[in-house]
């Protein structure tokens, strides 16, 4: 199992990111929920991005790429393999920079991902 980053976590139960940290549980993935806001969603609080883990083989990203940019330093020093642009926050600048550090990138959808089998 992947332990998965969701950064941009909601406790609205109608975003994307809300909907796939329930799917990634479901699905039998440990998470790591990251927001601005406190909260809990699918049993797990939501943290700020003040702790950086170690530990994480991708992060799923639900924040546009304006929203993206104060945590650069922070995606790259988690190392995560993979780093996931879902639909609306692709990021040529991001994507260039991960790769820069080895790091996996994806244009795709975490929830189309779990639902196929290929996450």
């Amino acid at each position: 199992m992947k332990k998965t980053l969701i950064l941009g976590a909601s406790t609205n139960p109608d975003r994307y990111s809300n909907i796939a940290a329930h799917r990634l549980v479901t699905h039998g993935h440990s998470i790591v929920n990251v927001g601005l806001k406190s909260g809990e969603v699918a049993g797990i609080a939501i943290e700020l991005p003040d702790i950086v883990h170690h530990d994480i083989d991708t992060i799923t990203l639900y924040l546009g790429p304006a929203n993206q940019i104060p945590y650069y330093d922070y995606i790259i020093k988690s190392k995560p393999k993979r780093l996931i642009f879902n639909p609306g926050t692709e990021n040529a600048e991001l994507e260039s920079l991960a790769k820069e550090h080895g790091i996996e990138t994806t244009e795709a959808c975490t929830l189309v991902l779990l639902s196929t089998g290929q996450y």
